[in-house]
């Protein structure tokens, strides 16, 4: 059964547009969880332009669940990963103006660096995922580095390379997760994948939950990746 880790950064972003402490991250992640979420992911940025380092420990304490933590290759992010100690990291690439993460890590570019990431957040403990693009290059460079899971870009939604690239990653005995992009009419073929792992998903959740609240939202997004993944 493919698993559904749900992103609340987009509650935090509503927050941050006034600087309130409203709406409260602990309580979505909390109904996000009511709902059948089997993980939450935050995504830290450099810029902090949502999520908060405060609330990714507030998360860490108070979640039934597990956390995953999206975070940029840097030093200081590793720092505050081996601190908290998420059950997950997955490296993405990030740049300050982009709207929202637009491609895959480049693995290939920088793999003595991310190889050493890899490593420090293994010996924390940590459970370690790379953001890539479906290319078989950057499967090869992320299975050289030593991370055991894959995150599949799915933003572009090229349905056959996605496939492709699926099932190379899973023939060199990577666990393949995806997301991106993914929303209540497009989630179903991707969650029909072969041995797709779990579907991280957050704008379209929180933007449906506005309507019919996070519990809601969540169970719906979850029972159609669950009949999609039978």
């Amino acid at each position: 059964m493919t698993l559904l880790g749900v992103n609340i950064d987009h509650v935090a972003t509503i927050r941050q547009t006034r600087g309130t402490a409203y709406p409260d991250i602990l309580k979505a992640a909390l109904d996000a969880e009511a709902g059948g979420a089997d993980g939450i992911t935050v995504h830290l940025r450099e810029d902090r332009r949502h999520i908060q380092l405060d609330d990714v420990e507030i998360l860490k304490k108070n979640i039934k669940t597990r956390l995953n933590l999206e975070m940029a290759a840097t030093d200081e992010m590793v720092k505050i990963a081996q601190r908290i100690k998420p059950a997950y990291c997955c490296i993405v690439p990030e740049k300050r103006q982009e709207l929202t993460t637009e491609g895959g890590l480049d693995v290939l570019k920088q793999e003595a660096y991310i190889k050493q990431i890899c490593a420090a957040l293994q010996q924390a403990g940590i459970q370690v995922s790379l953001f890539i693009d479906p290319d078989n290059q950057q499967i090869d460079a992320a299975h050289r580095v030593g991370a055991p899971l894959i995150e599949i870009h799915t933003g572009e939604y090229n349905l056959p390379k996605i496939k492709s690239a699926a099932a190379y990653a899973q023939k060199k005995g990577l666990i393949v997760n995806a997301g991106h992009g993914l929303n209540y009419d497009n989630v179903n073929a991707i969650a029909a994948i072969p041995g797709i792992y779990e579907l991280n998903i957050g704008h379209s959740i929180v933007a449906e939950a506005l309507f019919s609240g996070m519990k809601n939202a969540v169970h719906e997004m979850k029972r159609l990746v669950n009949i999609s993944a039978k």
